[in-house]
């Protein structure tokens, strides 16, 4: 099985973590990489719900998964332990067999000194999307998560 793992430590409460996480303009902001829009199709943050997102590229040269430009997946909130973990499965909207496949990604949030440490695990990559960048749209998107909470 094809999985990344990042961890980072964000300097906030884990509750106001956690609520970032489901929290429909924060992942519109936070889970987006740069050089990208995000358009929330649907947002359900409860067991059992469901959610649809776009990601446009700005530039006209970036090529998306969707369409020319875009990459749209929808997904479900499998599992949702308050102030601890948020499991959902997610799936891209595409015609390419390399990258359609559900994919779980489960993110862990505990007390550390003066904040909460954050662990992205993203399993069932499929063989179509690159592990490294992968990671490095995980490290982006843990980094703008960081910024969001910590500023307030």
């Amino acid at each position: 099985m094809r999985s990344t793992r990042i961890s980072r430590r964000v300097n906030a409460p884990r509750a106001i973590v956690y609520r970032a996480l489901l929290d429909v303009l924060a992942v519109a902001t936070w889970k987006v990489p740069s050089g990208m829009t995000s358009h929330v199709h649907a947002f359900d943050a409860r067991e059992g719900g469901s959610f649809r997102i776009s990601l446009t590229y700005d530039a006209p040269t970036g090529t998306g998964k969707t369409t020319a430009h875009t990459d749209t997946y929808h997904g479900r909130f499998v599992k949702l332990v308050a102030s601890e973990q948020v499991v959902e499965v997610v799936e891209f909207e595409t015609t390419d067999p390399a990258l359609r496949g559900e994919m779980t990604i489960t993110i862990s949030i505990a007390d550390a000194d003066g904040g909460t440490d954050v662990l992205a695990v993203h399993d069932e990559l499929p063989r179509g999307l690159s592990t490294a960048d992968n990671e490095a749209g995980w490290r982006e998107a843990l980094a703008k998560l960081a910024s969001l909470v910590e500023a307030g």
